[in-house]
């Protein structure tokens, strides 16, 4: 018998010895190895590479919360603790190279089809970890004590994941997070790099450390830089910026000549310019009552819910072209405002502004759903990696663990094949590829 016809019969016998646990534990396995040994390249030493994996496998099998004590005792115990606090804590690796070749390698396995900004409120109490405070939490509406960050979302037809982040430090901003770097390395420990401000994306970057980085600042700033480093052709990004400030992220993306779909508040002032539509010339007006006025011109969009794979939903949705109003004229630029309608006697349930003007608004409308997606498959599986467990005073210590967790969300969402843990396949890339065109 020939020997490559045995070798794959005895792979088939023992693949039927097997249950479907063993073998999806192998295949989730499998994945990772694969990933791991690719987008872990970045460490020079051996040892290095071999802890990332450790920790990656750690976070995928321990149970409860991902502290690296919990992870060390899944691989080793006391001397494993150790090895991995330093490790994450204490080491001089650079996170960011990891955080590209984790978009790239994503990328030529599933391709991206929108970045999406998903703030992340982690609730902890004490003084003991980085950049905890009482925060007030305006996608909530509420106050709570704890730290807030923005995961930057890869998402494709089949895999929703972080690829890169940035906590929100209000009373520092970009010069407090150098100035954690610094600490660290007073105190004896080893450290990591301080990072300098780079190059711009377009034009949008490079203008330095601000003291007292507002939140808004933070959601945007992570998203470039993110998208900048990467390297990869420009894809929409989707965020929610009500009340978090409208102009002046607006302008951000586009002097990075970055496609953005805002979400923003009924209230935003936007400035009608369509001459054959009611508000034109009016001067500002309400996000809310300009989409009111144009009801007649609704049309019904399906859309695949994420909420629950398998079923689709009908919305109304209305567009009219607007100008967001600003005092300096070679900054108002032309946009799309969407509305989408889930009840038709009431007000729009959504508003957005986009500056992918030529986008039909059924395709525009299936795109923002990313938002809603990712909502899902956050609330499900941020916790099952340990996205919020780093337990620290140090800057680089948080980084190189939701670096970490990223990659073994990664691996969940790839080993769980299509539809990336529930959360639903949304069939447009192609539309998005088209309006960028």
């Amino acid at each position: 018998m020939n020997t490559v016809v045995r070798k794959e019969l005895s792979v088939v016998g023992a693949q039927a010895g097997r249950g479907p646990a063993r073998l999806h534990r192998d295949h989730v396995a499998e994945v990772t190895e694969d990933l791991c040994s690719t987008v872990f390249t970045s460490l020079r030493r051996r040892d290095q590479r071999e802890k990332g994996r450790q920790y990656v496998r750690g976070l995928l099998a321990t149970r409860g919360r991902k502290s690296i004590r919990n992870i060390a005792a899944q691989i080793g115990g006391p001397a494993a603790e150790q090895s991995l606090h330093h490790f994450i804590s204490s080491s001089t690796w650079d996170w960011q190279p990891i955080r590209t070749a984790l978009s790239r390698y994503l990328e030529s396995s599933t391709p991206l089809t929108a970045w999406v900004a998903q703030p992340m409120a982690i609730p902890k109490g004490g003084d003991h970890s980085v950049g905890v405070g009482h925060r007030f939490d305006p996608h909530q509406g509420q106050m709570f004590r704890g730290q807030q960050a923005f995961g930057i979302w890869f998402t494709s037809a089949d895999v929703i994941t972080p690829v890169g982040w940035r906590l929100f430090l209000p009373e520092q901003g970009e010069e407090g997070e150098a100035a954690a770097y610094e600490a660290q390395a007073a105190a004896g420990g080893e450290g990591a790099p301080v990072p300098g401000p780079g190059p711009g994306l377009g034009s949008g970057l490079g203008s330095g450390p601000v003291p007292g980085e507002s939140y808004e600042e933070c959601a945007t700033t992570g998203v470039l830089d993110t998208v900048r480093q990467c390297g990869m052709p420009p894809r929409p990004v989707i965020m929610d910026i009500r009340d978090i400030g409208t102009r002046s992220t607006m302008n951000r993306f586009a002097e990075a000549r970055l496609p953005v779909v805002a979400r923003i508040s009924p209230s935003t002032r936007l400035l009608v310019t369509d001459p054959a539509l009611p508000g034109h010339g009016a001067g500002t007006l309400a996000a809310r009552d300009i989409l009111q006025s144009v009801k007649g011109l609704r049309a019904p969009v399906e859309w695949p819910d994420p909420v629950h794979p398998g079923m689709r939903r009908n919305s109304l949705v209305a567009a009219v072209r607007v100008m967001m109003p600003d005092p300096s004229p070679a900054r108002r630029r032309h946009l799309l405002l969407l509305g989408e309608w889930t009840d038709p006697r009431r007000l729009p349930s959504q508003l957005w502004v986009t500056d992918l003007v030529r986008m039909p608004a059924a395709p525009l409308l299936r795109l923002t759903k990313q938002a809603r997606r990712v909502a899902v498959a956050s609330t499900q599986s941020v916790q099952e990696v340990g996205l919020r467990d780093f337990a620290g005073r140090s800057l680089p210590g948080w980084h190189r663990h939701v670096t970490m967790a990223s990659v073994a969300h990664a691996a969940r969402c790839l080993s769980a094949g299509a539809g990336a843990g529930g959360a639903g396949r949304l069939a447009v890339p192609a539309y998005a590829r088209a309006a960028l065109a």
